[in-house]
């Protein structure tokens, strides 16, 4: 059972999206402008479409906060699709040629659909707004604990950035001076001649996010149970992002071509207590944190809409054609970054909650204390 519950609701050119999270303690400090920088960056970044020109998505919230303090009620957000004044009033006709790498065809065979609008029109990305919108409450509540959440673009399009060697926030903070949201100079150049490369030739382009959260206590997750194992949760939410197609935790996969003796964390004793080497379990062991930074990749495939039409077959006559190219990306993944942290944010957060409960933050917090003082280091000599 999640101890912070989200939900959304609403359609791409519907009038707007709704969003209920549920279980956020009283007393964390909360407010729309606070809300509104994710969903500004979540706009941002070289390559994106048409719709952001007319979007200025803005999270008003209507319920669960009084004076800028959460109630310990849940708590209600809603966002307006500005696009839905040019839609409102038309009567499109149904869609029936399904568009490969989307929805449209499994979906429509799930619930029977004739219109593959119905289906196009809720599993659009454009619902990872409101996941961004709920992630700016769960954010309030790590910080208020002392843990952070950031994110950045690692490659796009197979131009990848050299491994960093610098502090976080300052990684981070080069990060958002990109327009492609990677903190290295010379490879944001190249990378926006790929997209610009992959615009002309009318195609689309994928890559690679990293995000971190920093300031974490141990004892997140558990290991007695297969569904409380902190890093398959937190796999299992950033694969539910569209278009994420790979998931991994620390060094992943480049660990697996590697022999064990170089791919474990040495723990050595330092500063009273045992501390790591280094990080290449990406922050968790067993399913649990151990206090080191969570480190979590996702790999992005090009938006699957592309300017050129790709072959498809019209469900209603059952002939083959191409699909029909509807307005999209050219690349999205400095936007898949900000989606991906929202749900690693909404994943810890739950986390802290399961952990050390409390109805009142201050009551959490205080849970929280008492535990990372009640560590004996040493009992386990």
């Amino acid at each position: 059972m999640s101890h912070l519950r989200f939900l959304t609701a609403g359609e791409s050119h519907g009038p707007g999206l709704t969003i209920l999270v549920e279980g956020m303690p009283a007393g964390v400090p909360l407010s729309e402008d606070q809300i509104a920088v994710d969903l500004k960056r979540r706009q941002g970044g070289y390559g994106r479409g048409g719709r952001m020109l007319i979007e200025q998505d803005y999270a008003y919230l209507t319920a669960g906060v009084t004076h800028g303090l959460s109630t310990g009620a849940p708590i209600a957000l809603t966002i307006e699709n500005k696009d839905y004044a040019n839609w409102k009033d038309k009567t499109p006709p149904p869609i029936t040629v399904p568009r490969p790498g989307h929805a449209d065809l499994s979906g429509a065979l799930k619930y029977q659909h004739d219109d593959m609008r119905l289906v196009l029109e809720r599993s659009s990305a454009r619902e990872t707004t409101a996941r961004v919108a709920a992630a700016g409450v769960a954010k309030a509540l790590l910080g208020e604990l002392g843990a952070q959440v950031a994110g950045h673009v690692v490659a796009i399009g197979g131009v990848t950035a050299p491994v960093p060697d610098m502090p976080w926030p300052e990684l981070f903070q080069r990060a958002e001076e990109s327009e492609v949201r990677c903190y290295d100079p010379a490879t944001s150049e190249k990378i926006i001649s790929r997209i610009d490369q992959a615009k002309e030739d009318r195609d689309s382009l994928g890559g690679v996010v990293e995000i971190v959260a920093w300031g974490l206590s141990p004892g997140l997750g558990s290991f007695v149970h297969w569904d409380r194992k902190l890093d398959g949760r937190l796999a299992g939410a950033v694969m539910s992002i569209n278009a994420i197609k790979g998931v991994e935790i620390g060094d992943g996969f480049a660990s697996a071509a590697r022999p064990g003796t170089q791919v474990q964390d040495a723990i050595r004793w330092g500063e009273g207590r045992p501390i790591r080497a280094s990080n290449r379990a990406g922050g968790t062991e067993g399913g649990v944190t151990n206090g080191e930074p969570i480190v979590i990749r996702a790999a992005m495939k090009p938006i699957a809409t592309t300017v050129t039409p790709q072959p498809s077959v019209d469900m209603k006559t059952g002939t083959e054609t191409v699909m029909e190219y509807q307005r999209s990306d050219v690349c999205a993944v400095p936007a898949a970054a900000v989606v991906v942290e929202a749900m690693v944010a909404l994943v810890l957060a739950d986390a802290y909650l399961e952990k050390f409960g409390g109805d009142n933050v201050a009551e959490t917090r205080s849970n929280m204390e008492r535990f990372l003082s009640s560590i004996n280091w040493k009992a386990l000599d």
